[in-house]
C-alpha cells in the first residue's frame, strides 16, 4: 500500500488487481463467524442476486442491516470479486451483530442508466420484506456502496423519483469512495466506462447523486481514501459540503490516511477497523 499509494492514479486497473490479490491472501486468515445464504434472487435478471450473512449470535431484538454494493466502474464487478473480497465486508458486520446483505447488480453497456438505481430500489424492497424473518430490523436498513456501487446507492438514496410512496425504506446511507458525480473529463481514467453507463450528458447530470441532496436527505456517512481514483475524493468532499449546507450540519465523514481506492474496502475484517468502528457508531446513533 505504501509503495502503490502515491502512484495510484497512474495505473488504476493494475493497482486494483494488485490490491485484490494481496488482500485476498490476508483475508483468507480472517474470522468468518456466522452463516451465509448465497444467490437469493431479488429480480428476474441473473445478476439480480444477493447473499445474506447472519451473525453467529443475534443481539437481543432485531439487529441492524447493512446492504453492501460493490464497485467495478459500471461495466464489471461482482459481489464475490474473489472468495474473500467483498464477502469480507459482510463478515465484518456479521461479527459485530449486524445482518449483512451483499448485493450484485446489472452492468453496462447492456444495462444503462438508471438500471443500477432501479436495482437498488428492488434490492431494498426485497430487504424490507424479508429481513424480519432473518433476524434483521426492517426499520434499520443501511445502504453501503463503494465506487460505482456508491454511485448507484447514493443516487437511489437521494433521488426521490425512484422511491416507493412510503419512502426510500432506508435508515441511512454509507458512501465509501463513491462516484457521486458522473463525469467523463480527461482527468477521469474511467471516463469511457462512465459513458458506457450514462448514455448522455443529461443522464450524467440527472444520475449524479450530488444533484439530489436536500434538507430531507437521509443521514449519510462519507468515507474516502488518501489515494483515490482521480476526482473521487473531490466529489466526495463536494457531497459532504452539499449535505452540510442542505442539512445545516456536517455529516460524519472520514479521510482514511495511507489507504487507496481499493484498500479502503478490502481492509474490512482485518485487524485495522477505524473505519468500521465509525460506521458502526453512525448506525447506532439516534435518528
Amino acid at each position: 500500500m505504501a509503495d502503490v499509494g502515491p502512484r495510484w492514479g497512474s495505473s488504476v486497473q493494475a493497482n486494483v488487481k494488485l490490491m485484490i490479490e494481496q488482500f485476498s491472501e490476508v483475508l483468507s486468515q480472517a474470522p468468518k463467524l456466522g452463516a451465509v445464504t448465497r444467490n437469493i434472487h431479488y429480480g428476474s435478471d441473473p445478476r439480480q442476486v444477493l447473499d445474506v450473512y447472519q451473525p453467529a449470535e443475534l443481539p437481543h431484538g432485531a439487529c441492524p442491516v447493512v446492504m453492501f454494493v460493490h464497485g467495478g466502474a459500471f461495466v464489471e464487478g461482482e459481489k464475490d470479486r474473489t472468495s474473500e473480497v467483498y464477502s469480507n465486508v459482510l463478515w465484518y458486520f456479521a461479527r459485530h451483530g449486524v445482518l449483512g446483505i451483499n448485493v450484485e447488480f446489472r452492468l453496462a453497456p447492456e444495462h444503462r442508466y438508471p438500471a443500477g438505481t432501479l436495482d437498488m430500489a428492488a434490492a431494498v424492497a426485497w430487504a424490507r420484506r424479508e429481513v424480519g424473518a432473518l433476524g434483521g430490523d426492517p426499520e434499520r436498513i443501511f445502504l453501503m456502496g463503494h465506487s460505482a456501487g456508491g454511485a448507484h446507492s447514493a443516487h437511489y438514496a437521494y433521488d426521490q423519483r425512484f422511491h416507493p410512496p412510503e419512502g426510500s425504506g432506508l435508515a441511512g446511507l454509507i458512501c465509501v469512495s463513491g462516484r457521486v458525480r458522473a463525469e467523463d473529463s480527461a482527468e477521469n481514467p474511467n471516463a469511457a466506462r462512465v459513458r458506457a453507463y450514462y448514455a448522455s450528458p443529461q443522464d450524467m447530470e440527472e444520475g449524479s447523486a450530488v444533484h439530489h441532496v436536500s434538507a430531507q436527505s437521509l443521514p449519510t456517512f462519507v468515507a474516502m481514501a488518501e489515494y483515490e481514483n482521480p476526482l473521487i475524493d473531490v466529489h466526495s468532499v463536494d457531497l459532504v459540503s452539499r449535505l452540510t449546507q442542505a442539512r445545516r450540519r456536517a455529516p460524519p465523514h472520514l479521510w482514511l490516511r495511507e489507504h487507496n481506492h481499493t484498500s479502503i474496502i478490502c481492509h474490512f475484517n482485518t485487524a485495522e477497523d477505524a473505519l468500521g468502528r465509525q460506521i458502526l457508531a453512525f448506525m447506532a446513533a439516534p435518528r
